[in-house]
């Protein structure tokens, strides 16, 4: 199983940035975990995938801007342990 911590920069709060992450996941499919606001104006997502090909998909879109407003100027991507997640969900 891959698992990451994805911490995403530039017009990524205030433009469906996240709801636009929980879309990714879902159609794409087996991505599970998080994305949430980060104080600092970024946004934080964990994810896992038992398919190495989807979960660099997922990575690629998120790079691309989930919606049409946002605009991702950095995404840092690293390796990552945390509990297994069932489902993808915003937390708030």
């Amino acid at each position: 199983m891959k698992k990451v911590k994805i911490t995403a920069s530039g017009r990524v709060q205030g433009v469906g940035f996240r709801w636009g992450v929980l879309s990714l996941a879902t159609t794409i499919g087996d991505i599970y975990g998080r994305v949430w606001n980060n104080d600092d104006g970024t946004v934080g997502i964990l994810a896992q995938s038992n398919s190495s090909e989807k979960m660099s998909l997922f990575i690629q879109e998120i790079r691309k801007g989930p919606t049409p407003m946002a605009s991702v100027s950095y995404l840092d991507v690293n390796m990552a342990a945390f509990d297994n997640f069932s489902d993808f969900k915003i937390k708030y």
